[in-house]
């Protein structure tokens, strides 16, 4: 059975023009299945992979659009009443689910080596750390990434690229996907990434006041503002940033001898605590603060962030991030990555203000392409001609009314069962650790979830799952918070 196929076309006379005439066709409506085990903390976990396409329907009852997904299910459960489903999202906006799907929670993980580097040659091995062994996982391609494609060119591109409208048809997306698998007496759970976190908040008040089906569970992995995050020009959300350069440095020993010689737990309560009562207050005075203050606050960010304090007054007391990754390398001639700054790249030239490239993602790019392209056709079966959209074009996005880290708390507070983990990687410039403490806590401004709210972080970056000893405790945490979040025939109220 093929779930893609290609539209065959009778060509008496190969030309370009016969070549580029022909079309990708995409099953609307369809799965191919295999049968699989993985070994996971000592024991054989048999499983089916349903590798498919469900259609997005539009008003008049007719598919607008088909979502590929991969659905890992546990074969040797019968009743899965207490079984979690896990729906798992990435972010861009406008990335497939292709990071999360083979880099961190699913049965197969790319061949990378300890750090997350790639290495050849490209593939995928068993992924001893994955949550299959107590969930069951559904990785979904919103539309135009992955397999997933518009069906109808009439629909307005607003029905799908903006933060209420993905959220809108991905919850009834889900609510379909729940039917069609009798899945509406399983616990539920929401896992986002980068982007994916604003999706997957605004997910759990959708599906609750719209589609009435309550979430056990939202796991937000290096989460983004979600609409609290101050915008990234404000000087508040450079301040933010503080802890991130401090651990950044200490992992490049750029810093003074005598904090370089700590571990970098103890490093960062002290940056945290300077960024809250120092360094905010400081920086809010705005051109008001006294030549000598400045002074002070430029010598302590200089020597928490590695960035010469002359480089700190030039900007104002501030550092911008894209300065901070080409400059605190540049007298070896290298720069930090964005998405995780463990990685160094090579620019053109040493000069300048920003560098040429992510190392990261293009190191990332570079082994996870290949890697599910390869596991997709030659492992679960896919055929297809169709192009796997590991970005796909989603632009332009509609960001405005992103209310989605209130509706987060507004579904806490309607469910009793709800909790909420955030894990986020200490060397992650792109949606770095401390703002996203700072989101959790202005979520929750009055306090009466924080029982509810986890936190985790990792010594690594935005995907903390590519370093093989935080795949390990990453997968080891969602374990735990799913299980911890299971209920026992208690009621859901607030007693």
């Amino acid at each position: 059975m093929l779930l893609l196929s290609s539209v065959a076309l009778v060509i008496i006379a190969v030309s370009a023009t016969d070549i580029t005439a022909q079309h990708r066709n995409i099953d609307i409506d369809g799965a191919v299945i295999t049968q699989d085990y993985v070994n996971i903390k000592g024991n054989r976990i048999p499983y089916e992979a349903k590798a498919g396409t469900q259609p997005v329907w539009g008003d008049n009852g007719n598919p607008i659009a088909t979502l590929f997904y991969v659905y890992y299910r546990r074969t040797d459960i019968r009743d899965v009443s207490r079984r979690p489903l896990v729906f798992s999202f990435n972010g861009g906006p406008g990335s497939a689910s292709v990071w999360m799907h083979i880099g961190y929670t699913g049965p197969r993980f790319l061949a990378i080596d300890d750090e997350g580097y790639p290495v050849q040659p490209y593939g995928v091995i068993e992924n001893n750390h994955s949550i299959l062994d107590i969930a069951d996982i559904v990785y979904i391609d919103p539309v135009n990434t992955g397999f997933s494609r518009i069906l109808d060119a009439d629909v307005s591109r607003d029905t799908f690229f903006g933060v209420n409208a993905d959220i809108a048809y991905l919850a009834e997306w889900i609510d379909n996907f729940v039917g069609r698998h009798n899945r509406w007496t399983s616990p539920k759970y929401l896992k986002g990434e980068s982007y994916g976190t604003t999706r997957v908040a605004g997910l759990a008040r959708r599906l609750q006041s719209a589609h009435w089906m309550f979430i056990n569970g939202v796991i937000l992995v290096s989460p983004t503002g979600m609409g609290l995050q101050p915008p990234a020009m404000t000087p508040r959300s450079e301040i933010l940033k503080l802890p991130y350069y401090a651990a950044t440095a200490w992992y490049h020993e750029a810093l003074d001898d005598e904090l370089q010689a700590l571990d970098l737990y103890d490093i960062l309560p002290k940056v945290e605590e300077f960024t809250i009562e120092e360094y905010l207050p400081a920086v809010a005075r705005g051109g008001t603060l006294p030549a000598e203050k400045r002074e002070e606050i430029a010598e302590k960010v200089s020597r928490y962030s590695g960035i010469s304090a002359r480089e700190i007054l030039n900007h104002n007391l501030t550092l911008p991030t894209s300065f901070f990754w080409k400059e605190l390398l540049r007298d070896r001639g290298l720069t930090v990555g964005r998405l995780d700054s463990r990685y160094k790249g090579i620019d053109r030239q040493d000069a300048g203000q920003s560098y040429d490239h992510d190392p990261a993602l293009t190191s990332w790019n570079h082994s996870f392409t290949p890697a599910i392209n390869h596991y997709l056709r030659e492992h679960l079966g896919v055929e297809t001609d169709l192009r796997y959209n590991i970005f796909g074009p989603v632009r332009p996005w509609d960001n405005s009314n992103d209310t989605t880290a209130d509706d987060l708390r507004r579904a806490m507070g309607e469910n009793p069962f709800m909790h909420v983990m955030v894990q986020a990687g200490y060397y992650d410039g792109a949606t770095d650790y401390f703002s996203a403490k700072y989101v959790m806590w202005n979520m929750d401004r009055s306090g009466k979830v924080q029982d509810r709210l986890r936190f985790e972080g990792y010594r690594s970056g935005h995907m903390m799952y590519l370093r093989q000893e935080d795949l390990a405790t990453s997968n080891e945490h969602i374990r735990e918070f799913i299980l911890e979040s299971l209920t026992s025939g208690e009621p859901a109220r607030y007693d």
